[in-house]
């Protein structure tokens, strides 16, 4: 472990991996962020990129993400007005997690039982 917070005999909600691996719960979560990590979007447009994703769970989603600071919903002047959401200096620094996750999920899909 880099610091003793890893030295636990159980999880920790202080630990720095159940912080990172809460910070990705949730089915969907994850494609939300990937949705994300290229600049902010509105609701219809996340709806666009995820279409078998209900609305229900999208702003289910959506709010976790602001709730943990990990994103930021703005909203814009106008009529309609526009909502999009963007996602925080927090939220960028899960790239690198998301892409070692997704390296590490391919690896073992090539593995035999």
């Amino acid at each position: 472990m880099p610091d003793a917070r890893g030295a636990t005999n159980r999880p920790e909600p202080g630990c720095p991996v159940e912080i990172a691996l809460a910070a990705v719960s949730g089915r969907w979560t994850t494609l939300v962020l990937r949705e994300l990590m290229g600049g902010p979007l509105s609701f219809g447009e996340l709806r666009e990129a995820l279409p078998t994703l209900s609305a229900k769970v999208l702003a289910e989603r959506l709010t976790g993400l602001t709730d943990r600071g990990l994103a930021t919903r703005e909203t814009h002047p106008g009529f309609p007005p526009r909502t999009s959401y963007r996602l925080t200096e927090a939220g960028l620094r899960l790239r690198p997690l998301l892409t070692e996750l997704y390296r590490t999920g391919a690896a073992l899909s090539g593995l035999t039982t």
